[in-house]
């Protein structure tokens, strides 16, 4: 297989000051591509770690939550580069508390920053992408969300947030070039580190998630894809739907009660691709009587 390279792209990584952001950053930047580092404290560093190593890059502060600054930040990469191809949605925070104990504000300000600032920063490059008909863009999503973890409902909630904003995306930049896809990194930062195993750090090095994260946003990528990675190892989550037992239009909840067994135990049919497509095979199946 050939060489991935990002010659001539532009990429905008948030929260790249540090962690999976930077190892992003320097990755892409490596490869070719010129990178806007957005990151609240770090960006200079990271920026300068790039051009010594022969990159180009520039340095933005931008809250990913503040609509006007995101708004900035890239009306400056158009000015300084003209073209805007791939945008990495990684910043992120944790306000970790049960969900008994989680104030609204706990809530919020996760929300705020993991969803919202996926959505400001997405809308803000998606109508550069469908202009120049292509765009790549990658949502940072996480086991939590997918799966669950105690003492994070609002990390959780606002995670799993992004894998239906990707969907949806995905489905709208289809037929403009753009291809919108997520990751759910298992990795030392600066928001796990007091979580891992004692010896792991070294072994969830960020950078060991970044081939990831490059294939998602290179020429070759899939589109509306979730890849968990970690440590080396990479693997695919799926959404998936069993094909279902037409049980009537007047079913009764002890009617699913019967059928539950059976329901439990179905084989996955296949991936359903879009909303209306589940719709339509509750149509198909209710019109036709059939018991899969």
């Amino acid at each position: 297989m050939s060489e991935i390279r990002f010659d001539g792209r532009v990429a905008i990584v948030t929260g790249a000051g540090g962690g999976l952001g930077r190892a992003h950053a320097l990755a892409l930047a490596a490869r070719g591509a010129r990178v806007v580092v957005n990151d609240l404290g770090r960006a200079e560093a990271v920026v300068a770690e790039i051009e010594a190593a022969g990159g180009e890059a520039m340095a933005s502060t931008a809250s990913v939550s503040d609509s006007a600054a995101v708004a900035a930040m890239v009306a400056e990469v158009m000015d300084r580069w003209g073209r805007l191809d791939i945008l990495i949605n990684n910043a992120g925070i944790l306000r970790d508390k049960s969900f008994a104990k989680t104030p609204p504000e706990g809530f919020e300000a996760v929300i705020d920053v993991h969803l919202r600032g996926a959505w400001i920063c997405s809308q803000a490059v998606w109508e550069i992408m469908r202009e120049q008909g292509y765009g790549r863009i990658l949502m940072t999503t996480s086991s939590s969300g997918l799966y669950g973890n105690f003492g994070q409902a609002n990390y959780s909630a606002a995670k799993l947030a992004q894998v239906g904003l990707m969907n949806t995306l995905a489905i709208e930049g289809e037929k403009h070039g753009i291809r919108v896809n997520a990751l759910a990194p298992a990795a030392t930062t600066r928001m796990t580190e007091a979580l891992l195993p004692p010896g792991t750090a070294e072994l969830l090095a960020p950078e060991k998630v970044s081939p990831g994260a490059l294939f998602l946003v290179s020429e070759a990528a899939p589109t509306k894809t979730i890849l968990t990675a970690g440590a080396g190892v990479f693997a695919v989550a799926r959404i998936e739907e069993t094909p279902g037992i037409a049980l009537g239009p007047d079913a009764s909840p002890e009617d699913v009660a019967a059928a539950w067994e059976r329901l439990a135990a179905q084989p996955v049919d296949k991936t359903v691709q879009a909303a209306w497509a589940q719709t339509a095979k509750f149509i198909a199946m209710a019109g036709g009587g059939t018991t899969p």
